[in-house]
C-alpha cells in the first residue's frame, strides 16, 4: 500500500491541488496514518483530500477514522452512515460538500444540482475535490 499511498500524494502535489501548506500536511498526515487500514479506498482518499481543506473538517475526519481504526472496521460503511448524518445537519452550502464526500464513498459520479446556488468558496472546494478525484482515479 505504501507505494499507492505515495502515488496519491505525489499526483495531487505535482498537480498543485493543495490550497496551502496546511492543507498539504493535513492530507499527508491522514494518508500516513490510515492508508494501511483495510477500510482505506480511493473513495476514502478523496474524502481525506476534502476534509484536509481546513482544521475543523480535518478534526471531524480524524475522529471518524480513529473510531474506525479502534473498532477494527474493514469497510467505510460506518463512515457513510455518519456522512449521511452530516448531510442532514448542514442545510447550508456545506451540504453539497458532504454530498460530494458521500458520492466518493459510494464510488458514484457527483453532479451538482443545476439549481444549487453556492458561494464561490464552496464552489471552489467542490470543483477542486472533483479534480482531485479524477487524479486519484488515475492511480
Amino acid at each position: 500500500m505504501n507505494s499507492k499511498k505515495n502515488s496519491y500524494f505525489s499526483i495531487l502535489d505535482t498537480e498543485n491541488m493543495f490550497e496551502d501548506p496546511e492543507h498539504r500536511s493535513r492530507f499527508k498526515e491522514l494518508l500516513d496514518c490510515y492508508a494501511d487500514f483495510p477500510f482505506f479506498t480511493k473513495g476514502l482518499c478523496k474524502c481525506m483530500y476534502l476534509s484536509a481543506w481546513d482544521e475543523e473538517h480535518f478534526c471531524i475526519m480524524l475522529e471518524i477514522l480513529t473510531d474506525m481504526s479502534l473498532g477494527k472496521d474493514a469497510t467505510t460503511r460506518e463512515m457513510r452512515v455518519k456522512g449521511e448524518a452530516l448531510v442532514e445537519e448542514h442545510p447550508d452550502a456545506e451540504y453539497y460538500v458532504y454530498q460530494l464526500s458521500n458520492a466518493f464513498l459510494d464510488g458514484v459520479p457527483y453532479r451538482l444540482p443545476k439549481d444549487a446556488e453556492l458561494p464561490p468558496d464552496i464552489m471552489h472546494i467542490i470543483s477542486r475535490g472533483l479534480r482531485a478525484s479524477e487524479l486519484i482515479d488515475q492511480i
